[in-house]
């Protein structure tokens, strides 16, 4: 946990010593790098959601049907 510590420091850091329109460039890389990694991770999450309802390992009911089985 010191290792990573000690590197985000040196990245807040370098971060830092950037002046203020570089710090403003790297935010906005940033963000676009998390929101495609988020879509990215979703576009995987649906895909073996499709995966295992084609394999017909998903059921589907009601709330009543889930209680009922849950009561099993």
């Amino acid at each position: 946990m010191l290792e990573k510590t000690s590197t985000f420091q040196k990245a807040i850091e370098a971060v830092e010593a950037l002046d203020p329109e570089a710090q403003a460039i790297l935010v906005n890389i940033i963000q676009k790098r998390l929101k495609q990694q988020r879509r990215d991770d979703l576009l995987k999450a649906v895909a073996e959601a499709r995966e295992a309802y084609a394999k017909g390992e998903v059921r589907s009911g009601t709330v009543a049907d889930l209680m009922a089985e849950l009561d099993d």
